[in-house]
């Protein structure tokens, strides 16, 4: 499935990304945290978070546990790709 977003054509695993990216960002609002704070709280950059949250960057199953675990929210949650 090809996805059109910004002028660019995306396949479904791009916007998948993006829309994790999306529910980690507003998770992490959610809980009145900044990037760094939550970087600060996982051990990693707020770089890494910042590309994580905008679907520059994947992200391993451990660090998804991670975010879950500090957000205080389920993985599947997180990994809800259904559009509102």
């Amino acid at each position: 499935m090809l996805i059109i977003h910004e002028n660019k054509i995306m396949t479904s695993k791009t916007t998948k990304y993006i829309m994790l990216g999306k529910n980690i960002k507003n998770a992490r609002k959610l809980n009145h945290l900044s990037q760094n704070d939550l970087a600060d709280k996982l051990n990693i950059s707020r770089e890494h978070l910042a590309k994580v949250e905008t679907a520059k960057k994947g992200i391993s199953l451990d660090l998804l546990f991670q975010i879950a675990d500090v957000l205080n929210v389920k993985e599947k949650d997180l990994l809800d790709f259904s559009y509102n």
